[in-house]
């Protein structure tokens, strides 16, 4: 994973302190509430309270139409057709709205696009085919904000339109009898961070009056799913939809969910719905079909549920498996051409990548190299599909704008977009991306890993992880708290689960901890006995055999001697010379720097845990410029092979540095003599 800046959180102690006695509550949680913004009295009491005061829902522009509309059409017997999304959201939206609609005695039935043929949101085939199954009303959920021309078609085939959607609007509304939502400038709402399926809740709770109680009771587990699926902010009521929701999920589950063994046998928690069932869900909407999740939502019957649940794992699998199989496919591209991830942005294509994990692969390829990455699939065609991700400071969306000339079409938002373009353009799109970075980004903003604050090792206890645990559930603006607790001495290494994670052993001022880090082998990481670390942590508590343990997880770690401020100067300056060819003085590594470098993989028989750790392991001795124009010079030299790690090569006669291609060019560039 790329090497990420620490960023403590600030707060003001004052501030905390007279909001600890107001409210009764560890000054520590005080602070930490503080420090997340969570910083009035009216901030905390909502936050703090297990019940909340709704907002009407008939403060939402159009809802009355909405809730006239929708109850005529089942007053009438007119067929209702919910039209959904095939992610996570979209589909516990369409299994929330469409279930409510039957139990009113709807005549209804609903319509999930699918992800490759189709793609996001309305289009005419599909509302054609709607159009031959009778429906006369058309209720979107989690889409259709942008839909202008496909409504117009709509009210041209006869039939009628009712918008729900939580995404941003454009220039001009669809037409339709209602458009339902939270960013509409008619609103009188001061929480607008709804996603689609809360949307829809308060939809239902308009035509529904009476009893919001019994729709709390039947409807909020879905609600929770869908709002920790699609990453709002849990503040307001989208904190009671999840803290309500997992309630229903532990106590008395739908058919869907219950007596599930893939999923945590302990009590269900924001995180075990947002790592376990969101991803399953998703995966219908991926790799097959997103209707069978729907179809799973809705079923009473536990055997159809177990049916239903068999296909979504097996679609989860070959979602794990296409995902890898791209993300091998597009690690072997780059070790074959290191040049595509050189760049400030990374764009990498290949052959019918399946659409469905695109994204994902971005992801992973985001967290690698801490760069925005485009990963394109090109179909037979020479139509070129793909999705990007970025990281935080770096929008995306703005720079795809501005090489739209390259794009036949694009869309997203700051941090995720997707692209459409022809095949041929794919290396102009590249070129003109990097351009835009280069000139927009003088220094590309840093990876960050946001920790609560600094607390010393004695603090991690029981008592800690109970005082905590007031601040779930954890989610989007508030995540599970990260503790830095520094200048750690690491004392043993023990592998866990076939060495695939790690057990570590600390020790400071003769308290010791242990601590787990998962996806890291005793062959991987790039710490030994005797290393001064600092630690990332989350603390929490396991159950086993009635006892409980305390449960200490490595979100990160790294050497205390570590300055992060002169890595990433220093990189940055390096990245900018690859691009342009600009590089000073301190850039060449003289015979001293090369010979101590040679020296130190000499005694390692070369180095296999990557050049970041290399790089820190004798950060005071070199600059990271020098250490990678001399690693490319022992390369062209015959010295060392450089791949995923360093490998010394068997050397019998003199070589000479100086005359190798990268430190010539240098020197030239320089004006240096040899």
């Amino acid at each position: 994973m790329a090497y990420k800046k620490w960023v403590i959180r600030d707060a003001d102690k004052e501030k905390a302190s007279l909001l600890s006695e107001k409210f009764n509550i560890d000054p520590f949680i005080a602070f930490l509430l503080v420090s997340r913004g969570i910083d009035d009295d009216v901030a905390v009491s909502d936050f703090l309270n297990d019940t909340t005061e709704f907002t009407s829902p008939f403060n939402f522009a159009d809802m009355e139409e909405a809730s006239f509309t929708i109850g005529d059409a089942i007053d009438n017997g007119d067929k209702i057709c919910v039209y959904g999304d095939y992610d996570c959201d979209g589909v516990t939206s369409t299994a929330l709205l469409v279930s409510f609609l039957k139990k009113e005695g709807a005549d209804v039935f609903y319509y999930i696009p699918d992800r490759e043929g189709e793609g996001y949101g309305l289009n005419k085939s599909a509302i054609d085919k709607i159009k031959e199954d009778g429906a006369e009303l058309i209720v979107t959920v989690d889409n259709g904000i942008n839909s202008v021309d496909e409504a117009e078609y709509i009210y041209s085939l006869g039939m009628r339109l009712v918008i729900t959607d939580h995404h941003r609007l454009g220039d001009t509304l669809p037409r339709a009898e209602a458009v339902i939502n939270p960013y509409r400038e008619e609103n009188s709402l001061e929480f607008r961070d709804y996603c689609g399926v809360g949307v829809a809740f308060k939809l239902i709770c308009a035509i529904f009056e009476d009893d919001i109680e019994e729709l709390m009771g039947d409807y909020l587990d879905l609600v929770a799913v869908g709002t920790i699926a699609d990453m709002v902010p849990l503040r307001g009521e989208n904190r009671f939809f999840v803290k309500a929701g997992l309630e229903i999920l532990n106590n008395r589950p739908r058919p869907a969910f219950r007596n599930y063994e893939a999923l945590n046998k302990d009590d269900m928690t924001s995180n075990s719905v947002a790592f376990q069932i969101c991803p399953r869900i998703n995966a219908l909407g991926r790799m097959g079909d997103a209707s069978r999740a729907v179809e799973l939502l809705l079923s009473d019957s536990p055997d159809k549920s177990i049916e239903l649940r068999e296909k979504m794992e097996y679609a989860n699998s070959l979602r794990q498996e296409t995902e890898k199989q791209i993300l091998d496919d597009v690690k072997s591209k780059i070790a074959e051409n290191p040049s595509l991830a050189e760049g400030r942005v990374i764009v990498i294509a290949g052959s019918n990548y399946h659409q469905g994990v695109v994204g994902i692969v971005a992801s992973h390829l985001v967290g690698e190299y801490a760069k925005p990455v485009f990963v394109i699939g090109i179909d037979d065609e020479g139509i070129a599909r793909g999705s990007a991700r970025s990281i935080e400071g770096f929008n995306i969306f703005d720079a795809i704008s501005a090489c739209s000339n390259d794009l036949i079409r694009f869309g997203g938002h700051p941090l995720a977009a997707g692209v459409t373009l022809n095949a041929d353009n794919i290396d102009l799109f590249r070129k003109h991306i990097n351009e835009y970075a280069l000139e927009k980004y003088d220094i590309m903003p840093s990876p960050k890993l946001v920790l609560d604050c600094k607390i010393s090792p004695d603090y991690l206890n029981f008592e800690l992880v109970d005082s905590l645990s007031v601040l779930e559930p954890y989610g989007e603006s508030n995540p599970q708290a990260v503790f830095g607790v520094y200048k750690m001495k690491l004392i043993d290494v023990q592998p866990l689960k076939e060495n695939r994670h790690l057990r570590l052993v600390f020790e400071k001022n003769g308290c010791v901890i242990k601590a787990v880090k998962f996806g890291m082998s005793s062959d991987t990481i790039p710490y030994k006995a005797g290393d001064i670390l600092n630690l990332a942590l989350r603390v929490g508590k396991n159950s086993f055999n009635g006892r409980n343990y305390l449960s200490l997880q490595i979100v990160d770690m790294k050497l205390a001697s570590n300055d992060d401020e002169k890595y990433f100067a220093e990189k940055n300056a390096y990245d900018k010379y690859k691009l342009t060819d600009k590089a000073d003085k301190s850039f060449y590594p003289d015979r001293e720097v090369c010979a101590l470098l040679y020296r130190f993989l000499k005694s390692n028989y070369g180095y296999r845990l990557g050049i970041d750790n290399l790089y820190f392991r004798l950060q005071n001795k070199l600059s990271y410029a020098q250490l990678r124009i001399a690693l490319k010079a022992f390369e062209q030299a015959g010295l060392i092979e450089v791949t995923d790690i360093i490998t010394m090569n068997k050397v019998d006669q003199k070589v000479s540095l100086e005359n190798t291609e990268v430190l010539k060019a240098l020197r030239e560039r320089l004006s240096l003599d040899s």
